[in-house]
Protein backbone atom coordinates (compact mmCIF):
# COMPACT_ATOMS: atom_id res chain seq x y z
CA UNK A 1 0.00 0.00 0.00
CA UNK A 2 1.19 3.50 -0.83
CA UNK A 3 1.04 6.40 1.61
CA UNK A 4 1.33 9.91 0.17
CA UNK A 5 2.18 13.07 2.12
CA UNK A 6 2.02 16.52 0.53
CA UNK A 7 3.91 19.57 1.73
CA UNK A 8 4.92 23.00 0.48
CA UNK A 9 1.62 24.83 0.51
CA UNK A 10 1.29 28.34 1.87
CA UNK A 11 0.07 31.86 1.21
CA UNK A 12 1.57 33.98 -1.55
CA UNK A 13 0.64 37.07 -3.50
CA UNK A 14 -0.38 37.22 -7.14
CA UNK A 15 2.62 36.31 -9.28
CA UNK A 16 4.38 34.40 -6.53
CA UNK A 17 5.71 30.84 -6.55
CA UNK A 18 5.34 27.70 -4.49
CA UNK A 19 6.79 24.21 -4.83
CA UNK A 20 4.63 21.36 -3.65
CA UNK A 21 6.09 17.97 -2.82
CA UNK A 22 4.38 14.58 -2.65
CA UNK A 23 6.49 12.02 -0.80
CA UNK A 24 5.57 8.36 -0.93
CA UNK A 25 6.21 5.49 1.46
CA UNK A 26 5.30 1.85 1.04
CA UNK A 27 6.24 1.60 -2.63
CA UNK A 28 8.48 3.08 -5.31
CA UNK A 29 6.68 6.01 -6.87
CA UNK A 30 8.60 5.81 -10.13
CA UNK A 31 6.31 3.09 -11.48
CA UNK A 32 3.08 4.95 -10.70
CA UNK A 33 1.23 7.60 -12.61
CA UNK A 34 1.07 10.53 -10.16
CA UNK A 35 -1.15 13.56 -10.48
CA UNK A 36 -1.91 16.80 -8.68
CA UNK A 37 -5.49 17.81 -8.02
CA UNK A 38 -7.04 20.83 -6.34
CA UNK A 39 -10.33 21.51 -4.64
CA UNK A 40 -12.04 24.74 -3.68
CA UNK A 41 -14.98 24.69 -1.22
CA UNK A 42 -18.24 24.55 -3.17
CA UNK A 43 -16.54 23.41 -6.37
CA UNK A 44 -15.61 20.02 -7.69
CA UNK A 45 -12.16 18.53 -7.66
CA UNK A 46 -10.00 19.57 -10.61
CA UNK A 47 -7.03 17.66 -11.92
CA UNK A 48 -4.09 19.94 -12.67
CA UNK A 49 -1.28 17.75 -13.97
CA UNK A 50 -0.29 14.12 -14.39
CA UNK A 51 3.03 12.36 -14.96
CA UNK A 52 2.96 8.76 -16.08
CA UNK A 53 5.02 5.98 -14.56
CA UNK A 54 8.23 4.74 -16.21
CA UNK A 55 8.09 6.97 -19.33
CA UNK A 56 7.18 10.23 -17.56
CA UNK A 57 4.67 11.47 -20.11
CA UNK A 58 3.33 14.78 -18.78
CA UNK A 59 -0.03 16.49 -19.17
CA UNK A 60 -1.37 19.78 -17.84
CA UNK A 61 -4.74 21.42 -17.99
CA UNK A 62 -4.78 24.50 -20.17
CA UNK A 63 -5.10 27.04 -17.36
CA UNK A 64 -1.77 26.08 -15.75
CA UNK A 65 0.26 25.26 -18.85
CA UNK A 66 3.43 27.36 -18.93
CA UNK A 67 3.12 28.24 -15.24
CA UNK A 68 3.22 24.86 -13.48
CA UNK A 69 5.86 22.15 -13.82
CA UNK A 70 5.49 18.58 -12.60
CA UNK A 71 8.47 16.33 -12.12
CA UNK A 72 9.97 13.48 -10.16
CA UNK A 73 12.48 13.70 -7.35
CA UNK A 74 13.66 10.11 -7.57
CA UNK A 75 16.11 10.39 -4.68
CA UNK A 76 13.27 11.32 -2.33
CA UNK A 77 10.68 8.98 -3.86
CA UNK A 78 8.58 12.06 -4.53
CA UNK A 79 6.78 14.03 -7.19
CA UNK A 80 6.82 17.83 -7.09
CA UNK A 81 4.69 20.57 -8.58
CA UNK A 82 6.53 23.82 -9.19
CA UNK A 83 3.95 26.61 -9.42
CA UNK A 84 5.03 29.98 -10.81
CA UNK A 85 3.09 33.14 -11.67
CA UNK A 86 0.35 32.09 -9.29
CA UNK A 87 -3.10 33.60 -9.65
CA UNK A 88 -5.99 33.89 -7.16
CA UNK A 89 -7.88 31.22 -9.13
CA UNK A 90 -5.12 28.77 -8.19
CA UNK A 91 -6.24 28.91 -4.56
CA UNK A 92 -7.37 25.58 -3.13
CA UNK A 93 -6.35 22.44 -1.30
CA UNK A 94 -3.87 20.54 -3.44
CA UNK A 95 -3.75 16.77 -3.34
CA UNK A 96 -1.47 14.28 -5.00
CA UNK A 97 -2.82 10.94 -6.11
CA UNK A 98 -1.70 7.87 -8.00
CA UNK A 99 -3.28 6.40 -11.11
CA UNK A 100 -4.04 9.67 -12.85
CA UNK A 101 -4.72 9.90 -16.56
CA UNK A 102 -5.50 12.61 -19.08
CA UNK A 103 -8.76 12.77 -21.02
CA UNK A 104 -8.17 14.68 -24.23
CA UNK A 105 -10.75 15.87 -26.72
CA UNK A 106 -10.37 18.31 -29.61
CA UNK A 107 -11.40 21.23 -27.38
CA UNK A 108 -10.33 20.28 -23.88
CA UNK A 109 -8.10 18.22 -21.64
CA UNK A 110 -8.94 17.08 -18.11
CA UNK A 111 -6.87 15.18 -15.57
CA UNK A 112 -8.66 12.35 -13.77
CA UNK A 113 -7.87 9.67 -11.19
CA UNK A 114 -9.00 6.07 -11.30
CA UNK A 115 -11.34 4.90 -8.49
CA UNK A 116 -8.79 2.87 -6.52
CA UNK A 117 -6.02 5.45 -6.54
CA UNK A 118 -4.09 6.46 -3.42
CA UNK A 119 -4.47 10.02 -2.13
CA UNK A 120 -2.59 12.28 0.21
CA UNK A 121 -4.17 14.46 2.89
CA UNK A 122 -3.76 17.73 0.98
CA UNK A 123 -1.92 21.00 1.42
CA UNK A 124 -3.50 24.47 1.32
CA UNK A 125 -2.46 27.00 -1.32
CA UNK A 126 -3.76 30.55 -1.00
CA UNK A 127 -3.02 33.24 -3.58
CA UNK A 128 -4.06 36.80 -2.80
CA UNK A 129 -4.57 39.54 -5.35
Amino acid sequence: QVQLVESGGGSVQFGGSLRLSCVATGSTLHYYNVGWFRQVPGKGREGVSCITGTFDKIDYIESVKGRFTIGRDTGKNAVYLQMDNLEPDDTGVYYCATDCFALTSPNSRTIEARPLSYWGQGTQVTVSS
